[in-house]
């Protein structure tokens, strides 16, 4: 019985997380497109925030060439 119960358990857990008992998305066609349309666009910003977390998008100070350091 204990057996029984822990796969049900485990059955219910699993088709939650996969999506199957609650839908993600909106039935109405509109809303669905909608829907996935703002998805897809913040997928889209995830490079940017890396970029900017890890300063990626700074502009180099390291300069190819030599400087004179002084006031010209």
């Amino acid at each position: 019985m204990r057996k029984l119960v822990c796969v049900a358990l485990l059955l219910v857990t699993a088709a939650v997380q996969v999506g199957c008992v609650i839908p993600m998305y909106s039935s109405d066609p509109v809303v669905r497109t909608r829907q996935m349309i703002y998805q897809s666009e913040n997928l889209r910003q995830i490079n940017d925030i890396w970029e900017r977390l890890w300063f990626l998008d700074m502009p180099d100070t390291a300069t190819p060439f030599r400087t004179h350091g002084g006031v010209i």
